[in-house]
């Protein structure tokens, strides 16, 4: 039978969970401070620690240090409030496995019990199979990843880095909670993804998911389409519209490049989140909302509101929790994961069965700095699957800023897009390549721009519009036209 320890300075925190563990077949202990704690862990090597944060004697932070200093592969959960879930998830850092939050649930903490003790065995024969042989030869092969499966149950891939684990960490850390949250992250790093995920684990996981991107619709719309109008409530209002807020009552609505929208909208919005009360446009009915809110940006609200684009009392409203994206080009541990996933969807997509890349693409795509993240790694593949005829995808079927990254750098030049300005731009010849029309160069050097523009901003497409001097519509609608 599986030992615990429970550390709670409430005895009858201590008494339910020896009474309702003991009858699921552990042997559970129980000390109500720090001292006493550590002092039953040395004496009966448990395989699981449970600790309230706040102890009369010593901090969680205090007594998890004390505990991996001793037995660093003893899972250890901290019983935590919801006040307390922003300072949790630094104490998880230092190594905790998990959290739990008051008020308990049993069946909760049976499945997270039992999750940590399967994870620790599973940690332990990891090492035992993969450790140092006597005579110091290491084994070929590198330690598999300790994760049951690497997709989640939307279909996105977690990753198998450390940087990939602490992300997943914190998504699992807010789930549960209710707060609201700022997601932070360079343009196609999947910052809708991580919201999605979000919502799927926690208990609004049933109700509807909303996404709407703020920078894709105009100022005039974007009331209508967050709240909703009544019929004739302005000209071309021909019948009553349910706006986003409604249709994610009882879950969750994710706000794409929040930054975006005007300051009316903003006043408008802050009103809601403060009351979770709002009126469509037009109409006199106050609707309850009960919508948990998360936004993205990739650029810092905060130093957006002190620069007077966004209100800094909305800000604060949705700062409760704040979680960061990492780039894919601090992300090259999963580089090659994230790529064969996509090429699987890709072929399933193509009827296609190329198996893999040649040494020659693995090394190019962990050499290239990707400004585009996982949306143009995704692409890129689309591309090349399509283009390659054999088992492998091959240097050719590449951009060409891609293949020549490492070189152009080295010259401290900006790459130049000339395989995928080929692919992506309209031959308007009459059958002479020797003599391009004056179409088909403008489309060239439009697409330069572009993409020059978009490089210099890391894909911020509000900053890239004002620099190219064109509504954020428009640069959309090109982006679509280049396949950018």
């Amino acid at each position: 039978m599986k030992k615990i320890v429970v550390v709670d300075d409430e005895a009858d925190i201590c008494f339910l969970l020896k009474r309702f563990l003991s009858k699921n077949d552990f042997i559970v202990e129980t000390a109500q401070n720090g001292k006493d704690g550590l002092a039953l862990i040395d004496s009966i090597s448990p395989d699981l620690v449970m600790t309230d944060f706040r102890l009369g004697d010593i901090t969680g932070t205090e007594l998890l240090t004390a505990i991996k200093a001793k037995r660093p592969n003893v899972p250890v959960l901290i019983i935590t409030g919801y006040s307390d879930i922003k300072v949790a998830v630094s104490v998880m850092k230092l190594g905790a496995y998990d959290y739990i939050t008051k008020p308990l649930f049993p069946d909760e903490i049976l499945v997270t019990v039992k999750k940590a003790i399967a994870d620790a065995e599973a940690a332990g024969n990891d090492e035992m199979e993969y450790s140092t042989p006597v005579g110091g030869q290491t084994s070929e092969n590198p330690k598999p990843s300790r994760k049951s499966s690497l997709r989640t149950k939307a279909g996105y891939v977690m990753g198998q880095s450390e940087i990939s684990d602490n992300l997943f960490r914190q998504v699992d850390l807010v789930a549960p909670t209710n707060f609201s949250v700022i997601i932070y992250g360079e343009s196609g790093s999947g910052k809708e993804a991580i919201a999605q995920e979000i919502h799927n684990r926690s208990r609004r996981k049933d109700m509807p998911f909303v996404a709407m991107d703020c920078g894709a619709i105009s100022k005039e719309l974007a009331g209508s389409e967050l709240f909703g109008h009544e019929k004739g409530s302005f000209t071309g209002a021909l019948q009553t519209k349910i706006g986003h807020f409604e249709m994610a009552n009882g879950g969750t609505l994710f706000l794409d490049e929040v930054s975006n929208l005007s300051y009316e909208i903003q006043v408008a919005l802050l009103r809601v989140v403060q009351e979770r009360k709002m009126r469509r446009i037009g109409g006199s009915k106050e609707i309850d909302l009960d919508v948990r809110i998360i936004v993205a940006s990739n650029e810092r609200l905060l130093e957006s509101a002190k620069n007077g684009k966004f209100r800094e009392d909305l800000y604060y409203r949705f700062n409760e929790f704040t979680i960061e994206v990492p780039a894919l080009r601090n992300r090259k541990d999963d580089l090659m994961l994230f790529a064969n996933t996509f090429l699987d969807t890709t072929n399933a997509e193509l009827g296609k069965n190329v198996s893999g890349f040649s040494d020659e693409v693995k090394s190019d795509f962990l050499n290239y700095s990707w400004p585009g993240n996982l949306r143009e790694l995704k692409n890129v593949i689309k591309r090349a699957t399509l283009l390659s005829d054999g088992d492998l995808i091959e240097e050719k079927a590449l951009p060409f800023e891609i293949v020549n990254y490492r070189k152009l750098k080295d010259l401290d030049e900006e790459p130049v897009t000339q395989s995928s300005v080929s692919s992506n731009v309209t031959d308007t010849t009459d059958g002479d390549d020797s003599k391009p029309s004056l179409k088909t160069v403008a489309n060239e050097a439009e697409y330069d721009m572009i993409m020059q523009v978009l490089r210099d901003v890391n894909f911020n497409k509000s900053k890239a519009a004002r620099l190219l001097n064109i509504d954020r519509k428009t640069l959309y609608n090109k982006m679509k036209q280049f396949d950018i």
